[in-house]
């Protein structure tokens, strides 16, 4: 049996025992991987669902021009330049709404540039 570097197998008992089998997996839970792609003057998707307490990674392209990406209720922000991916890990650590926005200043129509985490 192989063991990986994030999940470890107990066995408990066997049949020589007279025991039933019990397997445990303990390890970090499997990231769910969200790609966003920003563009002049836009976030795609601009609503992420999320659950509270589970992580997830928010995967950045951008399209055009170097963006930001800021969510300040989640204490999470990076650049997003073209031509590059940028990652952020975030564990929601609270149910509800919050904000994310776009904090590179990037023309006329950066102030509408936002998006919403929805946490349940």
């Amino acid at each position: 049996m192989s063991i990986d570097k994030t999940r470890r197998v107990l066995l408990l008992g066997g049949a020589a025992a007279g025991l039933g089998t019990l397997a445990v997996a303990f390890g970090r839970a499997k990231e769910r991987v969200i790609k966003v792609t920003a563009k002049k003057f836009d976030f795609t998707p601009n609503i992420i669902k999320l659950q509270k307490g589970v992580p997830a990674v928010l995967e950045f392209t951008s399209l055009d021009l170097t963006m930001g990406f800021n969510a300040p209720d989640f204490g999470v922000r990076t650049d997003i330049v073209p031509g590059a991916v940028s990652r952020v890990r975030v564990v929601p650590d609270k149910a509800g709404e919050f904000t994310f926005y776009c904090d590179i200043f990037c023309g006329s129509g950066h102030e509408n540039m936002s998006g919403t985490i929805v946490v349940t």
